[in-house]
C-alpha cells in the first residue's frame, strides 16, 4: 500500500476520535434534542462538552459554535446568511481572494448574480494577498470580507494580523475559511476581530461530515445570518437537523488532541518536510508559495520536464499525492490557484502538492526521485 501523502485533502483519524465516535454509534446512540431520558441527556452532554472543546482552539465561547456538515457549509452559511441584512441594509459590497477554495468563490459568485458587487483581490507571486490592496478595496458600503487562513493546494497562510489591524475600524464582517489552519496555526484565530470562523473535521485527524462554523457575538448577539435551511431550531436557529452526536463528540476529540498535542505535531511535521525538501531538490523543484510563510505539513512544488499526471500515477505504488483540491481535481481544470500567483502553464501542469501528518510513516525517498528522474528522460526522449 502506497504512503497517504494527501493530508490535505483529509487526514487520518486518531485512534481516540475512532473511539469515541464508536462508542456513540454502538451504545450511546441518544438523541441530544430528547434530554428527556438518560440517552438524551448524556447525548446533549456530549455535544457540550465537544462544543467548549472547538471553542477553546480559538478562544470563542462555546455558544458561538454552530456545529455543520463540514467547512463548505460553513462558507456557504457565512456569506450567504448575510445576503439579507446586506440588501436591508444597503451594503451590497464583498471582498474576496483570488485563491480562496471554490466552497467560498462560489457563494460569492451566486451573490454577484443577485446584484451583489464581489471584488477579488489578486495575491503574489508568494501566494499570499498584500493586505494594502484590501485597504484599498474597503468601502463604506463593504458587508463582507472573506479570506481563508491557509491555501488548500500551496499551504500558504495569509496575513491575518495585518488584516486585522486594516479592519479594526471598519464595520464589515470578517469571514475566515480555516478549513486549513483550523487546530494547527492558532494565533491568527484568536483575535476576536474575526467575526467568523468555518472549520471541518475530517482536516484535524477527526470524522468526516462534521464541522462548525464559528460566529462571534457582539453584545451577545451573532453576526445577522439567516439560516440556509429550515425545519427546526437546533443550533440556535442557524442550522436545523438532528445533531450527529457521534461526529460531534469525535470532532471535540480531534480538537482537544490538537491543542495538547500540537507542539508534538508540529516537530514531526518539520522533521518530514526536511526530508521532502532534499529529496525534491535533487529534482530542481519548484516551490509553488514563499516557504517561510508555509505550514509545516505541506508542500506544493512544480518539476521541470514532468507532468503533473504521470508522476502522480508513476508514484501511485509507493506515495499518494495529488496536484490540486479534492474538490476540483475531477475536472482537470488547471489550479485557479497556482494561475492566479504567476505560475506559467507549464509550472501549472508539472506541480503536485504533498501533504503528510504526524502519523505519516517514513517514505523511501531514494525510490521516490528514481521513478522520477526516469519519468523526466522518458518525457524528453519522446518525440
Amino acid at each position: 500500500m502506497a504512503i497517504y501523502l494527501d493530508c490535505n485533502a483529509t487526514t487520518p483519524v486518531e485512534p481516540s476520535v475512532t473511539a469515541i465516535v464508536t462508542r456513540f454509534v454502538e451504545r450511546d446512540f441518544g438523541n441530544a434534542a430528547s434530554p428527556i431520558h438518560d440517552y438524551g441527556v448524556f447525548a446533549l452532554t456530549a455535544v457540550e462538552h465537544a462544543r467548549r472543546q472547538v471553542a477553546q482552539v480559538v478562544d470563542a465561547r462555546p455558544d458561538e459554535v454552530l456545529f455543520t456538515s463540514g467547512a463548505t457549509e460553513s462558507n456557504n452559511l457565512a456569506i450567504l446568511g448575510l445576503a439579507q441584512a446586506g440588501r436591508l441594509s444597503g451594503r451590497r459590497h464583498i471582498i474576496t481572494t483570488a485563491i480562496e477554495h471554490k466552497a467560498v468563490l462560489e457563494p460569492c459568485e451566486e451573490l454577484a448574480s443577485q446584484g451583489f458587487d464581489v471584488e477579488i483581490l489578486p495575491v503574489g507571486t508568494d501566494g499570499r494577498f498584500d493586505p494594502q490592496h484590501l485597504a484599498d478595496a474597503l468601502r463604506l458600503d463593504t458587508l463582507l470580507v472573506s479570506t481563508m487562513q491557509a491555501n488548500n493546494e500551496t499551504g500558504v497562510l495569509q496575513p491575518l494580523a495585518a488584516a486585522a489591524h486594516i479592519l479594526a475600524d471598519h464595520d464589515a464582517w470578517w469571514h475566515v475559511d480555516a478549513a486549513q489552519g483550523f487546530g494547527k496555526d492558532f494565533e491568527p484565530l484568536r483575535n476576536r476581530r474575526i467575526n467568523m470562523i468555518s472549520l471541518s473535521g475530517h482536516k484535524i485527524y477527526g470524522p468526516k461530515g462534521i464541522g462548525a462554523l464559528i460566529a462571534r457575538k457582539i453584545d451577545k448577539q451573532f453576526p445577522p445570518l439567516r439560516s440556509l435551511m429550515f425545519g427546526g431550531d437546533q443550533e440556535q436557529g442557524l442550522r436545523p437537523g438532528t445533531l450527529p452526536v457521534p461526529l460531534i463528540a469525535g470532532l471535540g476529540e480531534a480538537a482537544k488532541l490538537a491543542v495538547r498535542d500540537h507542539d508534538e505535531r508540529r516537530a514531526k511535521c518539520l522533521t518530514f518536510r526536511n526530508r521532502v525538501r532534499t529529496a525534491l531538490a535533487s529534482l530542481g523543484a519548484e516551490q509553488n508559495g514563499d516557504d517561510a510563510c508555509t505550514l509545516p505539513h505541506v508542500i506544493n512544488v512544480s518539476l521541470p520536464g514532468i507532468s503533473s499526471d504521470m508522476a502522480i500515477n508513476a508514484l501511485k505504488r509507493i506515495i499518494a499525492v495529488s496536484s490540486t483540491s479534492a474538490c476540483t481535481s475531477h475536472t482537470r481544470l488547471p489550479s485557479h490557484v497556482l494561475m492566479a500567483m504567476g505560475r506559467s502553464p507549464g509550472q501549472v501542469e508539472s506541480s503536485i502538492r504533498l501533504s503528510w501528518c504526524h502519523m505519516t510513516p517514513d517514505v523511501d525517498w531514494n525510490a521516490v526521485t528514481d521513478i522520477l528522474s526516469a519519468l523526466r528522460n522518458k518525457e524528453r526522449s519522446t518525440p
